[in-house]
């Protein structure tokens, strides 16, 4: 039996557009709810939540029989964070804070066996493999891992072409607040300057035959994403749908005091 085919992987090489909320609240009961809620993926943030290795598989776990595809951010690109996550179950990783080609091909080794890469062997006491029940994942595993890579400053976007020529990167994703900063917006991502340039980049990836990503909830902002060729877009966040909808409620009910 080989490893499980990674459905939002095939989705985007086949072209599709998938629409994906960002969840920060790290917990696994949150996570069953978003769940149920439609998206066609959601991210487990490690590297802004208070996420760690075993609430991250609690949050997979719980997404076990969604329809919604599980992707990891990591904290940092480190190859022993891919392997603790790959081993737990993570089939999708994203990366931050990837500046140059260099960096890419490390990142794409990290997340492949040997001799192609440098990936532990250890699938057969892991989650990854049903606890060695799926008897051929190893040979097939790396087929199934999707390498998305977050470009979120200005060395990143000065090197994005060599970064997109990097076999084994499956995505592209630009970071809006990040590369704002970086170049001198702080808080300013909609700043008409950053729009040029963060769409820019989105064509540029798009372009190159990679799938290109990004998080905003601006709802002019996604339109025009999607026109540059974005097809992986997180169109929310849980800690902003529950916010809003709570601030929300509270101010329509506490207007009707008598």
């Amino acid at each position: 039996m080989p490893a499980p085919i990674n459905t939002f992987k095939k989705a985007l090489a086949e072209g599709d557009t998938l629409f994906g909320c960002w969840m920060s609240i790290a917990e696994s009961y949150t996570a069953e709810i978003m769940g149920n809620a439609g998206f066609d993926w959601l991210l487990i943030d490690g590297e802004h939540s208070p996420n760690d290795i075993r609430s991250i598989r609690d949050q997979m776990m719980a997404l076990k029989d969604s329809d919604s595809h599980p992707v990891v951010r990591l904290t940092v690109g480190e190859t022993w964070m891919i392997k603790q996550i790959l081993d737990v179950g993570a089939q999708t990783v994203l990366v931050p804070m990837v500046e140059t080609a260099e960096q890419a091909r490390e990142l794409v080794r990290a997340c492949r066996y040997p001799p192609e890469g440098t990936r532990g062997v250890g699938y057969a006491v892991g989650r990854v493999s049903g606890f060695g029940q799926i008897e051929n994942y190893g040979p097939t595993a790396n087929d199934q891992i999707c390498l998305l890579v977050q470009v979120e400053s200005k060395t990143g976007l000065d090197n994005l072409d060599d970064i997109l020529a990097v076999d084994g990167v499956d995505g592209v994703f630009i970071g809006p607040a990040d590369l704002s900063a970086s170049l001198g917006f702080l808080g300013q991502n909609m700043h008409p300057d950053m729009q040029a340039t963060i769409l820019g980049a989105l064509k540029k990836i798009s372009d190159s035959g990679k799938a290109a990503g990004i998080l905003t909830t601006d709802e002019g902002m996604i339109e025009k994403s999607l026109e540059a060729g974005a097809r992986f877009v997180a169109v929310a966040m849980d800690i902003a749908l529950l916010l809003n909808n709570a601030k929300a409620a509270a101010a329509k009910w506490k207007g009707k005091k008598a």
